[in-house]
């Protein structure tokens, strides 16, 4: 009877897949002359007319892959139930009305999968899925994501570094960039040096943004400062510039090789202060608090998790299973208001076992785990069931700032009290604001002179101009000090 039942579920499954709605996907050769091995992923969404823009988490829409080698132009490729999928399986999907895009990934280090330079891409097709799973629905690639060109202007301009850290790390070229924006003052004063301000963007951010603007960089409160706007954008997601196993000496990298290059370019006077918000507050609370004689002061906002007592509300101490809390719940990463579900662990983790490279969460493994033997980062959990690799979590306390903090106190202490503010809203979306709450207490053990400041607001909504002022008199009072030492 047992063999019986496995023989009859086989031919189920194979007559499930045989009747399975499929993607036919290929590339022709005016793309792409040679054979192509990687990943080619499929997107799809409800809303969005370019889907293979969505980010995970953020956006929650239908997404799967598959692994090919050798796929010569012409040659198509079929994508059905055997791919690897979030949230189904794509004969389980809702039959709805879809957007639809297919890439496919040469992975030539752009971070956003759908938004590398050199990638092929099919045009966004409007599709019907019906309860005909005999449909095959073919997409051809007819593009290629050009590399981004930007545009100077008088006040900004686009500063690129060779790197020869990171070049050699890698085994490949890889080039520092940022966009760098002068005060009106650079040119009506020439014989004026300024401080520099460097922002670093969250996670996704990108100094294209500044491409063709026309707008001089705002002033620190009173002071006219040169704005160097960083991403930190890279392979595996975003660097947050901390030295790593996986991304490589980024922290390095910008201290020895992009700063100095930038301030040989510019009138600089040697003042070098810090702020971001979410990534980019973690990137300048670590890099203020691991270059602490490199960098002036900083302003951390809304930071990544700080304490990982509290990465995002899962004690990574204590805690055995990142999707489910100790009644079962499902451990939210996203919150509406710091409290309303909005999108959780799961869910978002599952996602990223289809979107491989460059998303939030596996970002943080790029960063704090070590390099696996497949040449790429371990992975913190087991994606299927939530459970913690405590061993991987070993190399993670590397990273946790307030760890470190608490361990190297009165090493750094000199070099480092009083140059640190950090802020956040009291209903973060990502709940980051209870790991600051454990680091100001951690710090006020040690009668430091941090300064936290917390305010009505979520992730997107505290810098209010309210909020903005008080960051920008912290840099300024911080630079006036500056001043006072190096005349």
């Amino acid at each position: 009877m047992k063999k019986v039942l496995i023989t009859l579920l086989a031919v189920f499954y194979l007559a499930a897949n045989a009747f399975a709605q499929k993607f036919s996907v290929s590339f022709p050769g005016s793309l792409l002359k040679q054979a192509f091995s990687g990943n080619i992923l499929v997107y799809l969404s409800k809303e969005s007319k370019d889907p293979k823009s969505g980010t995970a988490g953020l956006d929650m829409f239908p997404c799967y892959r598959v692994y090919v080698k050798n796929i010569k132009p012409g040659q198509a490729v079929i994508i059905d139930d055997k791919a690897i999928s979030s949230p189904v399986p794509i004969s389980d999907l809702e039959r709805n009305s879809y957007y639809v895009q297919a890439v496919w990934d040469r992975d030539l280090g752009g971070r956003s999968i759908g938004e590398s330079p050199g990638n092929l891409y099919s045009a966004t097709q409007r599709i019907k899925l019906t309860k005909n799973f005999n449909q095959v629905i073919p997409l051809k690639a007819t593009n290629v994501v050009p590399e981004p060109v930007f545009k100077e202007t008088q006040f900004v301009k686009e500063l690129k570094v060779k790197s020869a850290l990171l070049s050699n790390f890698s085994h490949s070229p890889i080039t520092m960039a940022a966009a760098v924006i002068l005060p009106k003052q650079y040119f009506s004063e020439p014989n004026r040096k300024f401080p520099v301000r460097f922002n670093v963007s969250g996670y996704g951010g990108d100094y294209h943004h500044y491409s063709g603007s026309a707008d001089p960089s705002p002033a620190m409160d009173t002071t006219a400062v040169i704005v160097v706007y960083l991403d930190g954008s890279c392979r595996l997601g975003h660097s947050v510039y901390a030295n790593s196993d996986n991304n490589g000496p980024w922290g390095d990298a910008l201290t020895t090789e992009l700063i100095p290059q930038m301030e040989k370019t510019y009138r600089c006077n040697g003042a070098r202060l810090l702020n971001g918000h979410s990534s980019g507050g973690w990137t300048v609370l670590w890099l203020q608090t691991h270059y602490p004689k490199v960098f002036d002061a900083c302003w951390s906002s809304s930071p990544d998790p700080v304490d990982f007592r509290s990465f995002q509300r899962v004690n990574l101490y204590e805690h055995q299973n990142m999707f489910y809390g100790k009644d079962s719940t499902l451990n939210q990463t996203g919150t509406i208001d710091g409290f309303f579900p909005w999108f959780n662990m799961r869910d978002i983790y599952m996602m990223e076992h289809v979107i491989y490279r460059g998303e939030q969460m596996h970002s943080f493994d790029a960063v704090f785990s070590e390099k696996g033997g497949d040449g790429e980062p371990r992975r913190i959990l087991n994606y299927k069931t939530g459970e913690i690799d405590q061993a991987v979590f070993e190399h993670w306390k590397n990273y946790d700032i307030s760890l470190y903090l608490r361990t190297n106190w009165d090493k750094i202490k000199a070099d480092l009290d009083s140059k640190v503010r950090v802020t956040v809203g009291e209903q973060d979306n990502f709940l980051l604001n209870y790991a600051v709450k454990l680091l100001d207490g951690e710090m006020k053990k040690l009668n430091s002179s941090f300064v936290f400041g917390y305010y009505p607001g979520d992730h997107f909504t505290v810098s209010t101009p309210e909020v903005r002022q008080i960051g920008n008199l912290f840099l300024e009072k911080k630079y006036q000090e500056w001043l006072v030492k190096h005349q």
